[in-house]
């Protein structure tokens, strides 16, 4: 493979994307990335479509999607058949998730705030913090 402008080094691709070596390597054993060409001296050789693919999977882990729902748009995505209804509908999921998760943090924090408020921090060994987190 000769190498062209848009030819990236996996640290280039690294660089470019904000996206660390290694995970840039897991994602391709996953399934994510494409395994990439090599060129003539055997290091492998990226292309802008697999940047543009790490930064859309990227993208999408900061906005907490698992490797599995991306691995379901990519899959819209590379089937060429993907409407915009699907892609919003696996959205709107993905909010209802998040919205969920966050009813149970700010539970879990409220509790732990309470448990907190019992401990008058002490140099005692009876903690009220630890009798709670015992309490069943």
């Amino acid at each position: 493979m000769q190498h062209s402008q848009h030819a990236l080094s996996r640290g280039q691709l690294a660089r470019r994307s904000g996206v660390n070596s290694e995970t840039i390597r897991y994602y391709e054993n996953v399934g994510l990335l494409s395994q990439p060409p090599r060129s003539s001296g055997g290091h492998r050789v990226y292309d802008q479509a697999q940047l543009s693919r790490l930064l859309f999977i990227k993208r999408c882990r900061e906005l907490g999607f698992t490797l599995q729902e991306i691995r379901e748009l990519l899959e819209l995505v590379d089937g060429g058949n993907c409407t915009c209804a699907e892609v919003c509908n696996r959205a709107t999921t993905h909010l209802e998730d998040l919205d969920a998760r966050i009813r149970d943090l700010t539970n879990m924090r409220r509790v732990l705030q309470t448990m907190i408020g019992k401990c008058d921090g002490g140099l005692v060994p009876d903690c009220p913090l630890i009798a709670e987190l015992f309490h069943v």
